[in-house]
């Protein structure tokens, strides 16, 4: 729990709340493959990762994966639509490492809200943040080019170059690993 803890204490919150906060949540240990989110399942957590890599990815014509994302350590993971309208999922949430994460029931979230008017603040902020992200993701798809989008990832995410396979990072870009290589070589 000490490094949950340690999460929310850099967020600013006092000893005292950090204690209540990190209380509410678990640890869960994922094998490399095991889902955090299986798409049609309704998903009531949200997590923090501490290590390993979580893929969002959803299946087209029942066998080719597009990678939508890849969360990393100090993230937050969760099937945003699925979490706050309480639906089924439309992606999956897989491990693509060993992985930890600190997850918290949506239940627990919202008695911690009243609890703490701090941690409410900082809930509306994360969503916000997240809805923005995908906001941002889903115009740069529509309005840039490949390459600008190749570009744009590596200055505002270079850990994931980094820390995860290109055939994700093609995946997440909406082109080929061919036209990625062919990308690579550009820069």
């Amino acid at each position: 729990m000490e490094s949950i803890v340690a999460f929310f204490k850099l967020q600013g919150f006092s000893k005292k709340d950090c204690e209540t906060i990190g209380q509410s949540f678990k640890k869960v240990q994922l094998n490399k493959g095991d889902f955090f989110v299986k798409e049609g399942n309704v998903s009531t957590q949200l997590g923090i990762v501490e290590s390993g890599q979580l893929q969002f990815f959803t299946t087209v014509n029942q066998c080719d994966e597009r990678t939508t994302y890849v969360s990393l350590e100090n993230t937050f993971v969760a099937s945003l639509l699925s979490y706050l309208n309480e639906v089924p999922a439309r992606e999956n949430i897989r491990a693509l490492s060993d992985s930890v994460i600190w997850v918290i029931e949506k239940k627990e979230v919202s008695s911690l809200q009243i609890q703490i008017s701090a941690f409410k603040d900082f809930y509306i902020k994360l969503i916000e943040y997240q809805l923005c992200c995908i906001d941002k993701s889903r115009l740069d798809f529509i309005t840039l080019s490949a390459q600008e989008r190749y570009n744009q990832l590596q200055i505002q995410e270079p850990r994931l170059f980094q820390e995860i396979p290109l055939q994700y990072i093609s995946s997440m870009l909406g082109i080929s690993p061919r036209h990625l290589s062919r990308l690579r070589k550009i820069v």
